[in-house]
């Protein structure tokens, strides 16, 4: 492999992982810059509809997408395809489809699906992708109540595979944030030891592709994105090795 991977993973579902991908693309280039997106699992869109990289597509500019597996109900893929009688997806069919991506691209991002415990198959999760093509981990969160004990759960599930959280993102910031979610982002770093590398502003989703891609590298910490745009992948660390945390 000769570029980088990042996981982009969430707490929960809904949490912004896709609005945060297109973002994450922005910041790095675009597709002129090398980078490529790729999607495992897509639920809840139908043969020929337009999803999340679609909506990636749309936003960043990025023509390099590859999804690997789509199924009708919005459900856990797992359940999803057991019920549309469908085969599940395999760990090589993923890890060939990035592989490939990071071999011809300076940044691939791997979007998931729900967080990283969501049976993408039986015994598959986003744990095992990311372990298994070394790629480290971006964790989108919620703004509110429940942020601190889903960051920490997520963080803690990704060292205990040796997976390098390399930042948490706060997928949809409002305009007038209530005072868990004020305290939250001064929070989140000290409890999980992961820099907030970034704050979405709420329903920037709806900008125009140009506005959005101008938009975007306010939303990151700059030291952030000047790793993000390093060519050569950042050394792996100790799983409890603690990262020291910076506030937004």
């Amino acid at each position: 492999m000769t570029g980088r991977a990042l996981l982009i993973t969430g707490t929960s579902t809904d949490v912004g992982k896709t609005i945060v991908t297109a973002a994450l693309a922005c910041v790095a280039g675009g597709s002129a810059s090398g980078v490529a997106v790729c999607k495992p699992a897509q639920t809840g869109v139908e043969p020929g509809e337009p999803g999340d990289l679609a909506t990636v597509a749309h936003l960043a500019g990025v023509v390099d997408l590859v999804e690997c597996a789509r199924y009708p109900e919005p459900l856990a893929p797992e359940t999803a395809a057991m019920r549309a009688g469908l085969a599940p997806l395999n760990l090589s069919t993923i890890v060939d489809a990035a592989t490939e991506l990071v071999s011809t691209h300076r940044l691939t991002l791997v979007e998931g699906a729900g967080g990283v415990l969501v049976r993408l198959a039986p015994d598959l999760t986003a744990l095992d992708v990311a372990s298994a093509i070394g790629a480290d981990a971006i964790v989108v969160v919620q703004a509110g109540l429940g942020a601190l004990n889903h960051a920490e759960l997520t963080v803690e599930a990704l060292r205990a595979k040796r997976i390098r959280p390399a930042g948490l993102v706060i997928g949809s910031w409002p305009r007038d944030p209530d005072l868990a979610m004020r305290c939250n982002r001064i929070d989140l770093p000290r409890l999980t030891g992961v820099p907030v590398v970034g704050v979405i502003p709420d329903g920037v989703g709806e900008l125009e592709p140009d506005q959005f891609r101008a938009a975007a590298p306010t939303w990151f910490d700059p030291d952030f994105v000047a790793d993000l745009n390093s060519r050569s992948a950042p050394d792996k660390i100790a799983a409890d090795q603690p990262i020291e945390g910076v506030h937004a």
